[in-house]
Formats: C-alpha cells, sequence, structure tokens
C-alpha cells in the first residue's frame, strides 16, 4: 500500500472542506462582503448567471456594498434576485445602481449565525466521513478479491481514520476562526 492508493479520498475531502469555506464566505458578519452575493443568481436572457458576471461590485465603506451592472436592463433583474434569496437585506435601486446596506448584527442575529455555521461545519465532516465509508468499501472489496492483504486492508482503514480526523479538525478550525469573526464583529 502507497499514499497513490489515498490521494483520491483525500482530494474528495479537501472538495468538501473547501465547500464548507465557502458557505462560510456566504454567512455575513456585520460587514460588506461581496462574498454573500457569490450564491445569488440573475435569470438573465434565459439563463442562470452569477451576479459578478453581469455587474461590477464595490465596497464605499464597511457597512455598503454597491452594485453597478455594464447592462442597464439587469438592474431590475438583479434586484429582484437580491430580493427573493435569504440574503436578509433589501436592496436600494437609484435607476444606475443598486446599493445594499449592512445593519450591525445584534446578539440574537449573531447566535442564528453561530448556529448556522455549525450546521455547515457538521456538513462538511458527514461528508468527509462519507468518503472514508466510501473508502474503506473499496479496500474491503479489494481484500475479498485478494488484490490486497488482511494486513494492508487494516493499514489502508486505520491511515483513512487518520486522514478523515485530520479533515474534521480543518473543518473544526475554520468554524473556530468563522465563530470568533462573528462574535468580535
Amino acid at each position: 500500500m502507497n499514499k497513490d492508493d489515498y490521494k483520491i479520498y483525500e482530494e474528495k475531502m479537501k472538495k468538501s472542506i473547501d465547500s464548507v469555506a465557502a458557505d462560510f464566505a456566504a454567512v455575513r458578519a456585520g460587514r460588506a462582503n461581496a462574498a454573500v452575493l457569490d450564491r445569488i443568481v440573475v435569470d438573465y436572457y434565459g439563463s442562470p448567471t452569477p451576479i459578478q458576471q453581469i455587474a461590477s461590485i464595490g465596497s464605499p465603506d464597511p457597512r455598503q456594498l454597491v452594485i453597478t451592472p455594464w447592462d442597464g436592463s439587469a438592474l431590475k433583474l438583479i434586484e429582484r434576485a437580491i430580493q427573493e434569496s435569504d440574503l436578509g437585506i433589501n436592496p436600494q435601486n437609484d435607476g444606475k445602481t443598486i446599493r445594499l446596506n449592512f445593519p450591525q448584527l445584534t446578539e440574537e442575529r449573531r447566535k442564528d449565525l453561530v448556529k448556522q455555521i455549525h450546521k455547515y461545519s457538521e456538513g462538511g465532516k458527514v461528508a468527509i466521513r462519507n468518503i472514508r465509508r466510501d473508502a474503506i468499501d473499496a479496500f474491503k472489496k479489494m481484500q475479498k478479491n485478494s488484490e490486497i492483504t488482511e494486513d494492508d486492508y487494516k493499514i489502508a482503514e486505520k491511515d483513512l481514520q487518520k486522514l478523515t480526523d485530520d479533515m474534521c479538525k480543518e473543518v473544526d478550525a475554520l468554524l473556530d476562526k468563522k465563530e470568533k469573526e462573528l462574535m468580535a464583529v
């Protein structure tokens, strides 16, 4: 058994961590961050298009985002997409740009956001554990087909458990960082 046998599973686990990090980035922490718009898509000429592809996004101050579409006809579409999203911010349309004002977070809202990021991190850990389960099943099948020995299977099982533990610790580290960020604002 060599480390290359685990590479595909390690890469899948890292993709799960990247997904959790993207989910965390989309959680607003009281200050304006263009990443909160990453998940919002606009029905632009019949195809779902991310806002970043049809408009420029700026932040004139820490509590505000300004969205300026390159095509003026997209202004209403962007406004509607933001209103229909779970962002919780009402867009202000001045005819040329859309302004998003981010209010100061209340203690109750902070607690809700912390619960939300805990759900995201748990989802990431479940995905990592599912990858471990799939990997162990694959190695078990290899052992049944006499492609690897029972000792190799036990070593693989132990190595996969260590990899899973390490990846879960990474998710926990991301969670701690985001939680501190939410509570510090």
